[in-house]
């Protein structure tokens, strides 16, 4: 498995996303924990030929789940927002 598919796990496609995407050209992505901002610009780039302006992450720690007397969690997970150059476009999103 390339270097780019192990950073960039999934887009996120939700109503906030496809506001951002309209309005801002940005795109939503779950990312490995351990990745950083310059390598979700180049896993981006390189994945979709496209020109990454900025990325902001947002670590989503553990929450804490009950179900009766079972206790349990989610597992913790980063999200990257990703500001794409005016013109630029990912086709994947396009029929979203």
């Amino acid at each position: 498995m390339l270097e780019e598919y192990k950073i960039i796990r999934r887009p996120i496609i939700t109503e906030k996303g496809s506001v951002l995407k309209d309005e801002n050209n940005q795109l939503v992505f779950e990312v490995d924990l351990d990745s950083n901002k310059s390598e979700i610009k180049k896993a981006v780039e390189k994945l979709f030929k496209v020109t990454v302006l900025s990325v902001q992450t947002h670590n989503r720690l553990v929450k804490r789940k009950r179900l009766g007397k079972m206790a349990g969690r989610r597992k913790s997970w980063k999200k990257a927002i990703v500001t794409l150059k005016e013109g630029d476009r990912v086709e994947f999103f396009e029929g979203v």
